[in-house]
């Protein structure tokens, strides 16, 4: 049986995918997720497209991420698993599409401009 891999992405984090039929167990760099992600929020976010479509417990997840940091990686497996249950099962995109758990968040990191400390914010004007 060949396993599809769906890539879920934010900011800088890759999250690759890879949904089996099983009892729940979610798989995060070789972790459990609990130890993966200790905040419950990045938790909850993992598990919404499961409560939306009501597959909770249903589907073993298997989770590689890289990159970013833990909201990020954390929303990137909400979007790779969003991806593979829409390929699973076409009906439950509605429910997740209203949610917005199909959609790439594009917002990145604005770069440093030079002559300037940030990206925006400017060194202390002296007038003499």
């Amino acid at each position: 049986m060949v396993d599809n891999i769906y890539v879920g992405r934010r900011k800088t984090a890759v999250a690759r995918v890879i949904l089996r039929n099983g009892n729940g167990k979610i798989t995060v760099n070789d972790k459990e997720f609990e130890r993966a992600f200790s905040l419950e929020t990045h938790r909850d976010d993992i598990l919404a497209p499961f409560k939306v479509t009501d597959t909770l417990g249903k589907y073993d997840v298997i989770a590689n991420v890289q990159g970013g940091g833990t909201t990020g990686q954390a929303q990137a497996v909400r979007l790779g698993i969003a991806r593979a249950l829409e390929a699973i099962n076409p009906e439950y995109r509605p429910a997740m599409k209203a949610e917005g758990y199909l959609t790439r968040d594009p917002r990145m990191v604005e770069r440093k401009k030079y002559g300037r400390p940030k990206a925006r914010k400017r060194f202390q004007f002296s007038k003499r």
